[in-house]
């Protein structure tokens, strides 16, 4: 209990040095940042993201995902959400990729009529993606909030700055350090994977053509190898698999544990246990949370904060009235 304690006393931290680190920005994440302004907020994101994972289980992955790629770009800002030729939507890392966007459209029209001009739409996602962990068996944690929506999108940031599946392990490293996140952090969020799917175009070039002297990746496993050719087969690459094997639509362990066994989809997930840079720098703790889910589990809540506290790029915020457009 006391090393709970020790550990949550530790984030809040963590956040104010985030906050401090970042002059200008206007960092007030805390725990019941709505409590007085909109007490409904809970109810109502929770019972959008339940109802939509009772649709489409797979939408609690794409939650997460949008969470994660909404944060590593300008900040946790929301840019993600904003329309436009020129948005982060139509980045290459996000595009006919990223998805969820219907589901935060309508958490934020319930919560305009319930509490108007009150709860951010980078508060919303944010939210979302942890009641998209816990209602696929994951953990739950407390979301310190406060974050405001940034004025503009970045779409350069979003191709040049988020890890892309076929990045060397160092590549990724570095991209993470970049917004404050460190090697622990690279694969307790790669654990993520746990759950939703991706397409034949992230993983096909895995299956054929590898290297001088490999034709299929040696680090994937044989018959995993030989199924995704078959699904892959003549397609456009658009067709999909999930990214664990063994429990695509729980949250668990198990993501880790295909890792040790070569059955990782992603060159950067398999990369983690398999790859030179990976067996020195990650797979070691790869190994560990194969061990012990807990310990995943308790390492992901920490990281889920740390990255959800990326400030706002800049010294400027609103609370958005509808999240696809500047007020």
């Amino acid at each position: 209990m006391e090393h709970h304690s020790f550990s949550r006393l530790l984030l809040v931290f963590s956040v104010l040095a985030l906050c401090l680190g970042n002059q200008g920005v206007r960092c007030q994440l805390s725990y019941g940042y709505y409590d007085s302004t909109c007490p409904q907020l809970y109810t109502i994101v929770q019972q959008h993201v339940f109802a939509a994972m009772r649709a489409e289980m797979r939408m609690g992955a794409s939650l997460l995902r949008l969470h994660f790629h909404d944060c590593f770009v300008n900040g946790c800002d929301a840019s993600i959400l904003l329309d436009g030729s020129d948005g982060e939507k139509f980045a290459r890392p996000n595009l006919n990729s990223v998805r969820g966007y219907e589901v935060i459209d309508a958490i934020k029209a319930d919560l305009e009529s319930n509490c108007p001009e009150v709860v951010s739409c980078a508060d919303i996602v944010a939210l979302a993606a942890s009641y998209g962990v816990l209602f696929s068996g994951g953990p739950y944690w407390d979301v310190p909030l406060g974050r405001m929506d940034g004025l503009v999108a970045n779409q350069s940031g979003a191709n040049n700055g988020l890890p892309a599946p076929f990045e060397p392990i160092d590549s990724i490293i570095q991209k993470f350090d970049a917004v404050g996140l460190n090697t622990t952090d690279v694969v307790v969020l790669s654990g993520a994977h746990t759950i939703g799917r991706a397409r034949c175009v992230s993983f096909s070039n895995r299956l054929s053509n590898f290297s001088e002297t490999d034709s299929v990746d040696p680090t994937l496993d044989a018959s995993l190898a030989e199924s995704l050719q078959s699904l892959c087969a003549g397609g456009d690459g658009n067709q999909t698999t999930a990214l664990d094997v063994s429990s695509p639509d729980m949250f668990d362990n198990n993501y880790y544990k295909n890792l040790l066994v070569q059955k990782g989809l992603l060159s950067s997930d398999q990369g983690l246990f398999s790859s030179p840079e990976g067996v020195a720098n990650t797979k070691d703790l790869v190994q560990t949370y194969g061990d012990d889910g807990e310990q995943f589990f308790y390492d992901f809540v920490w990281s889920m904060n740390k990255m959800g506290s990326i400030p706002l790029a800049g010294s400027e915020g609103e609370i958005r009235k509808n999240c696809r457009v500047v007020n």
